[in-house]
């Protein structure tokens, strides 16, 4: 697992953090400089633009809209957020990020979240309950099928609950690894999927075998036993299961001046 439970240079800071703190320090830290990042707007948008302040200067963020290179002062509202375009290096249309960008395999990573993800990383955010008569009709699918598709590695920030980690998904909106192992390939997707899902109560990494997702980290205070209980498939555990490594106090410092600054998100 690369970055997510790495040692911080600072001791542990005095004052405590919240689960949502950790979750988007823990998704900053897997973001490397001068890496290409797509990025979602919410949880996925809070953690890139923390790494770019943080370790990763050169971080090339992409959103949806068009935008490249953007860095935003604060945190966008959505991915027609002005301020977007305004601190861009350069804007272009959207068919050119999917043709041009995304779908040719030029993006390192991916960020998302979802309502559903299952034990296979497969993402919904299209219905919960049945398609024709849905309990709830979210918003749909965007431009996450494709940046789940065509991305090199794919990462999915979302909280974790019983509700959201589901046995199978009403709906899949976005393939993560389909039933097993080969079905990327079956299906001819380009990029690995999702390598790595991050929660506010640890870390999710699939099974190099059958692609499963198993524990690989516990946030600082989460026990195992707290994970299995929010998730809707019998869970294994990594036998090399990791702590995540403790927010420092610049991590935390740099979040909440954003979060005060920008949107508010967490």
């Amino acid at each position: 697992m690369t970055g997510t439970t790495d040692p911080v240079t600072e001791s542990e800071p005095t004052t405590r953090w919240s689960a949502d703190e950790m979750m988007s320090i823990a998704a900053a830290r897997s973001l490397r400089d001068g890496q290409a990042c797509f990025v979602g707007i919410g949880l996925p948008s809070t953690a890139a633009n923390l790494a770019r302040r943080l370790h990763a200067p050169h971080l090339v963020l992409i959103y949806e809209s068009g935008t490249l290179d953007t860095r935003p002062d604060e945190l966008p509202l959505s991915i027609g957020d002005g301020i977007l375009a305004e601190s861009a290096l350069s804007v272009v249309s959207v068919p050119e990020i999917f043709n041009y960008w995304l779908q040719p395999g030029r993006i390192d990573i991916g960020f998302l979240s979802g309502a559903q993800i299952d034990r296979f990383a497969n993402i919904n955010t299209t219905v919960i309950g049945e398609y024709d008569e849905p309990a709830v009709r979210l918003p749909g699918s965007g431009g996450a099928p494709e940046i789940a598709a065509s991305c090199r590695e794919v990462i999915v920030v979302m909280r974790h609950r019983m509700r959201a980690f589901v046995e199978q998904v009403d709906f899949v909106t976005s393939v993560g690894h389909g039933s097993g192992p080969l079905d990327r390939q079956i299906l001819g997707l380009r990029g690995a999927g999702p390598v790595r899902v991050i929660t506010d109560l640890g870390v999710l990494e699939p099974d190099p075998d059958t692609s499963e997702l198993v524990l690989t980290a516990l946030h600082h205070g989460v026990t195992v036993e707290q994970v299995r209980a929010e998730t809707g498939w019998p869970l294994e555990v990594s036998a090399d299961l990791m702590i995540t490594a403790a927010p420092s106090t610049t991590e935390l410092e740099t979040l909440r001046s954003m979060r005060t600054v920008g949107s508010g998100e967490s």
